[in-house]
């Protein structure tokens, strides 16, 4: 997608997808440490996936899941957020994200001015986002989505924070959004920006206008970025540092703390 091509007009296309659908039933799936109970969880979710409004392609989909062991794995370790801030960023390559990002920033001026305009967003944040997520669209990810989130949920570790990702990521099977075997992070993440399924369900945007929501699409995912963080209360033309209105907002992003500090440094940098 040539992002010059990015217009106002395509970016005020209302948000995409749907609410994520009726509370679970009282006698929920039972959650489980290992993958011998997974294909038995899978049955039993299916039945509140559909109370929840999840169709056939989805059901599908779901019954195709397989039990993601890396995923676990993955969860299990997350080193990198326990480190100081300076080894954190220098990890994540901050240096490169912030060059790249003034680069990206002065070839396509016109998109993230419609963006900032629009959504309130500066530059910086989205572009050290992106840069921080998936090195600019250069690494998605190879986990399948579908397999991932539904294996998180099925997890006792935190089954009901992913559990609305799963019905979203359903959903979005059922939408043609992602399909069963569409590839993202470890924890389910997918696209540019790496959202969650039941946000990317709630804040995806159709930038391009072309009628869908695709998150593999940079025009798209941006968009959806700036509308995530609007949405969740970003303060236009208020600072975005630690201790000023919109970091609240970043940590709606990411729970970690260095994750959010990198963000705000890296995008003050690119907006300088």
């Amino acid at each position: 997608m040539n992002l010059r091509a990015f217009t106002n007009t395509s970016l005020r296309c209302a948000v995409f997808g749907l609410a994520l659908g009726a509370a679970a039933p009282a006698l929920a799936a039972s959650c489980g440490n290992t993958s011998a109970g997974f294909n038995a969880w899978k049955a039993e979710f299916a039945r509140e996936a559909q109370k929840a409004g999840v169709k056939q392609r989805g059901l599908q989909a779901l019954a195709a899941a397989r039990y993601a062991s890396s995923t676990i794995a993955a969860d299990r370790n997350q080193k990198s957020f326990r480190y100081s801030l300076d080894k954190f960023m220098k990890i994540r390559g901050a240096n490169t994200i912030v060059s790249q990002g003034r680069r990206r920033k002065a070839a396509n001026p016109q998109v993230f001015s419609a963006l900032e305009r629009i959504y309130g967003v500066p530059a910086g944040v989205i572009i050290a986002i992106h840069g921080m997520e998936t090195g600019f669209g250069g690494f998605m990810g190879k986990s399948n989505v579908v397999s991932a989130i539904t294996t998180l949920t099925y997890d006792c570790r935190r089954s009901e924070f992913f559990k609305p990702h799963a019905i979203g990521a359903l959903k979005l099977v059922d939408r043609g959004a992602i399909t069963a075997n569409t590839k993202g992070a470890k924890h389910g993440e997918l696209g540019h920006t790496q959202f969650l399924p039941g946000n990317a369900l709630t804040y995806g945007v159709d930038g391009n206008g072309d009628g869908r929501v695709d998150f593999y699409n940079q025009t798209d995912a941006l968009a959806s970025t700036a509308n995530f963080l609007r949405q969740k209360g970003w303060r236009p033309g208020q600072g975005y540092q630690p201790g000023q209105p919109n970091f609240a907002v970043i940590k709606q992003w990411n729970a970690a703390t260095v994750y959010q500090k990198a963000i705000a440094i890296m995008a003050s940098r690119i907006d300088q």
